[in-house]
């Protein structure tokens, strides 16, 4: 109950369901944002899904359509819009502008409405003006053209997801489930989307700035990976973790063990180490009690200085500035 004795409504997320959607990437946000519950077993989230046209079918890339039981109206209802990948957008695609249809369900958007496209749903964000002068993500493959017909835009083929704010974007396909439990652990911290993670049967978190796998040579299934020394590391995180040591538990020298984790995880072993620490640090500042001077020894940065450093560089903010953040947000939930 809020404080004034009424139940809190749930964050209501719409997905905009366009012809030629795919039904992937369509399931997506149902999947992440119908599993988070509170504390007493209700729902953070309501997800609807919409159509442009009156309720009724939708086609897919696939062999099958599907009805969808809300016309464009529902997008007006909305704290989080989403838009997945579509093949079928025509103009969108081909010219970078919106149809009259489209431009008519997005003006029903209320100002201030989060807005989120998976994978080349973001045309749609960029043809609506919402990307001018920003940063998006799209899929590596269709990077080049969408920053062709979208030069205002700040395209970074490389990451899985950006968030900008109010408006998120990400890569393709399996990049997208990464930005919804992205936007549930804002919401609601990392113990809520570790969870649906878990459920999910998905890696808790993949860094929006960890690189798409484009470019890269897969290494020999044969050879030895770095999975052992990122395990090892994970364990002893408050303590010192020297490169040497890592490279050692996978018996390599310290440069073949450098550029197999590069090729393996997409960032350096120093870069992987002090995202872990920082995810560490939030989950401590969110879920414990402990002093920021505890936190900082618990996760491995040694004085709260150089946590609060990190923090500020990976977050934006303060440990106290994201523990105050947290606990607000937990306690309106």
């Amino acid at each position: 109950m809020t404080s004034s004795g009424r139940k809190r409504r749930p964050h209501r997320v719409v997905v905009l369901a366009l012809d030629g959607l795919l039904p992937f990437e369509l399931g997506i946000p149902h999947r992440i944002f119908g599993r988070p519950m509170d504390a007493d077993g209700r729902p953070l989230y309501e997800v609807v899904t919409c159509s442009v046209r009156p309720p009724g079918p939708v086609e897919t890339d696939a062999d099958f359509a599907i009805h969808v039981a809300h016309g464009p109206e529902a997008l007006a209802t909305a704290d989080t819009v989403i838009v997945p990948a579509s093949y079928e957008m025509g103009p969108v695609y081909d010219e970078g502008r919106l149809t009259g249809e489209l431009a008519a369900a997005l003006a029903r958007v209320r100002p201030g409405t989060r807005m989120a496209a998976i994978c080349i749903g973001v045309y749609v964000l960029a043809a609506a003006g919402l990307l001018d002068g920003r940063p998006a993500a799209t899929h590596w493959a269709d990077a080049d053209r969408f920053q062709r017909l979208f030069p205002k835009v700040r395209v970074d083929a490389d990451v899985l997801f950006i968030d900008d704010g109010d408006v998120l974007t990400s890569a393709g396909v399996a990049a997208g489930i990464d930005l919804c439990l992205h936007m549930v652990r804002g919401d609601h911290g990392t113990a809520v989307a570790n969870d649906v993670a878990r459920h999910t049967v998905v890696p808790p978190h993949r860094d929006g700035g960890q690189a798409q796998y484009i470019h890269r040579p897969v290494p020999d299934p044969q050879l030895a990976t770095t999975a052992a020394a990122r395990a090892w590391a994970l364990g002893r995180l408050h303590e010192p973790i020297q490169l040497r040591d890592m490279a050692e538990q996978e018996a390599m020298s310290v440069r073949t063990f450098t550029r197999r984790f590069r090729e393996e995880a997409g960032v350096s072993p120093g870069q992987w180490l002090t995202r872990q620490r920082v995810e560490r640090a939030r989950h401590l500042l969110e879920s414990t009690d402990l002093s920021v001077d505890q936190v900082a020894q618990e996760a491995g940065f040694g004085t709260a200085q150089s946590m609060r450093q990190h923090l500020q560089q990976a977050l934006g903010v303060t440990p106290t500035a994201y523990r105050r953040t947290f606990r607000t947000t937990a306690l309106r939930t």
